[in-house]
């Protein structure tokens, strides 16, 4: 199934959800960064947790960063997805790999270690709102509901996950449940909606099962009024890297660094973290950029 998201409501508004397949997504960001299993599990989860969180989004090019920085050996990662349906990211130490936990699972939360999730929300006007909550677990899942529970009083149901075997990702994506203020009151609701989410072992098997985004939104919401909306976004890893920001970071070196990498290596290269591009600046291009930060300089 393609990589894609879908938005409903249940409850008569009270209920908003959104289910998110990023299989496809988080295949490339593995080969892109040639991520561990453990790390392909912690970027994809981060992943499909970002494009859930961007979707409730309003404006063009609203876009939601979510960095983690930990003391576990991952040494944290970031995010970067857009309403447009698009995602980057990376992972600190990609190669990292360690043992499974007791349930003999990807330990994401090992991994990750204690630290902190900052999130920030750019609508592409005026200052970005931003929220930084302690991790609860490591788990990413966990972490983003507990951010959204804190942060935006939002009480939410966050499922993500990600399975990867030999031959890379087979399954990835995620759900998102959030009872809104008009509902947040029913007890019995809210008692509801967790026994449910609580009954289901993982986000993964149900792709591997073979069900539909619309088949777990029936099983979770099909009896509370479940009303899915037509449009099915697509979604993608995509950067928006280019030559010429490469040349515009190199510029912030000045220009006495510009004219030592001119002498020593006649020329610079800069690697995009995101997605691993290399981009080449040869001896003409660095002289242009010191001529463009003298002519700046007066």
């Amino acid at each position: 199934m393609a990589d894609q998201l879908i938005r409903a409501t249940a409850a008569d508004g009270g209920i908003r959800a959104v289910g998110v397949i990023s299989t496809r997504l988080t295949e490339d960001a593995r080969q892109r960064h040639t991520l561990s299993y453990v790390a392909t599990a912690a970027l994809g989860r981060a992943m499909a947790s970002g494009l859930l969180l961007a979707s409730s989004m309003k404006q063009p090019g609203s876009r939601v960063n979510l960095r983690v920085r930990s003391d576990g050996p991952l040494g944290g990662l970031l995010v970067d997805a857009g309403l447009d349906g698009s995602v980057r990211g990376y992972v600190i130490h990609p190669a990292v790999e360690i043992p499974p936990n007791a349930r003999g699972k990807l330990d994401v939360g090992g991994a990750i270690g204690n630290g902190f999730l900052y999130v920030v929300r750019d609508v592409g006007y005026g200052y970005p709102y931003s929220s930084t909550v302690e991790l609860v677990s490591g788990e990413i899942g966990d972490d983003v509901a507990h951010y959204l529970l804190t942060s935006e009083q939002t009480p939410s149901a966050l499922l993500v996950g990600v399975f990867v075997g030999a031959e890379g990702v087979t399954a990835a994506g995620g759900l998102l449940l959030q009872v809104l203020p008009k509902v947040a009151r029913d007890d019995s609701l809210v008692e509801l909606l967790e026994s449910r989410i609580g009954a289901i072992q993982g986000f993964t098997p149900l792709l591997q099962a073979g069900k539909t985004l619309p088949d777990i939104l029936d099983s979770l919401l099909g009896d509370l009024g479940l009303q899915i909306f037509p449009e099915v976004q697509m979604v993608r890893y995509q950067c928006d890297c280019s030559f010429d920001r490469a040349l515009g970071a190199l510029k912030l070196f000045g220009v006495p660094e510009l004219k030592d990498m001119i002498e020593k290596d006649k020329g610079a290269e800069a690697t995009c973290h995101f997605c691993g591009e290399v981009y080449q600046a040869d001896v003409a291009h660095l002289n242009q950029l010191i001529a463009d930060l003298e002519t700046e300089l007066g």
